[in-house]
């Protein structure tokens, strides 16, 4: 076997495609990911997708055109931000020094009558309970919904019904532990005689 090797001619040793005279652009295949942590600063180990030491995400580095993309997004949000916020004052201003017009648009505007019975002030009145308590059962009240909503969910196999059961059980203890807290942060009758 030795005696093999000491035969081997010199072209076996040499790469087997010829060499190009011309560069081929290589795109990039796979994103190019962070040397070091920007969390703690350490640095990655090899093929890592956390962080040794902080558990943070490794990130991707961006390429030259996907900073200047996300540069562009950014100052077009910028420039979106302030022309809101303008708009935003100007309505404010607006608003201080209500003009003719002003009150004329809004009273074009027909509210229905009942309206005023959602408002939240109105409901807490008729319920009788504390803000606390009202938004603890308005809680509850979209865990039970969400329960309900669960179920609309198709199974195919047995494992999905059992997974549809386990969400359902849990909006329920959620509702549960809503309902409780509205329970507890209820005004007791003594403290509603004194007020």
């Amino acid at each position: 076997m030795s005696e093999v090797a000491h035969g081997a001619q010199p072209e076996f040793w040499q790469p087997p495609s010829p060499i190009l005279t011309e560069e081929i652009p290589v795109r990039e295949a796979a994103p190019i990911l962070a040397d070091a942590c920007p969390r703690c600063g350490s640095e990655f180990l090899v093929g890592a997708g956390f962080c040794h030491a902080c558990g943070g995400r490794r990130p991707v580095t961006m390429s030259t055109d996907a900073r200047a993309d996300a540069a562009a997004v950014a100052h077009g949000w910028a420039q979106f931000v302030a022309r809101l916020t303008s708009l935003g004052s100007r309505a404010l201003a607006m608003g201080a020094g209500v003009g003719p017009l002003a009150r004329q648009a809004w009273s074009k505007i027909s509210v229905p009558s009942w309206l005023h019975y959602l408002h939240f002030h109105e409901i807490k009145r008729r319920v009788g309970l504390s803000t606390g308590s009202l938004i603890a059962f308005v809680i509850g009240l979209a865990c039970v919904a969400g329960a309900l909503l669960v179920g609309l969910l198709t199974a195919k196999t047995f494992v999905d019904w059992q997974a549809i059961q386990f969400y359902r059980a849990e909006w329920l203890l959620a509702a549960t532990a809503a309902f409780v807290a509205g329970i507890l942060l209820k005004k007791s009758s003594s403290e509603d005689e004194r007020d």
